[in-house]
C-alpha cells in the first residue's frame, strides 16, 4: 500500500487546515483588514503547505527509496533519517 494511501486521513486533514486557511487570506481581503494580520495569515499558510509536503516527502523518501529495497535497519536507513531532517528543516 502507498504511503499516500496509508496516510490519506491524515493528509486529507492537512490539506483541509491549508484551504481553511487561504479562505481566511480572502475574507481577510474582502474585509479590508489591516496588512500585518494578512501577511501573518499569509505566513500560516505557507507552514501549512510545508508541513504537507515535509509528510508527504517523507513517505515518499521512506516508502519508494527505503521499505521497497530495505527490510531492515541500515547505514543507509539512518542516512535517509538525516536526509529527512534537513529537508523537514528546511521546509520551515
Amino acid at each position: 500500500m502507498a504511503h499516500t494511501i496509508r496516510d490519506k486521513d491524515k493528509l486529507l486533514n492537512r490539506v483541509r487546515r491549508v484551504r481553511g486557511q487561504i479562505e481566511a487570506v480572502e475574507l481577510l481581503l474582502e474585509n479590508e483588514s489591516e496588512c500585518e494580520e494578512i501577511l501573518q495569515q499569509i505566513a500560516a499558510c505557507r507552514g501549512s503547505i510545508n508541513g504537507l509536503m515535509s509528510e508527504v516527502l517523507e513517505g515518499h523518501i521512506r516508502f519508494h527509496l527505503v521499505e521497497r529495497r530495505h527490510n531492515h535497519k541500515s547505514r543507509k536507513s539512518n542516512a535517509v533519517d538525516d536526509v529527512i531532517s534537513i529537508a523537514k528543516s528546511y521546509l520551515k
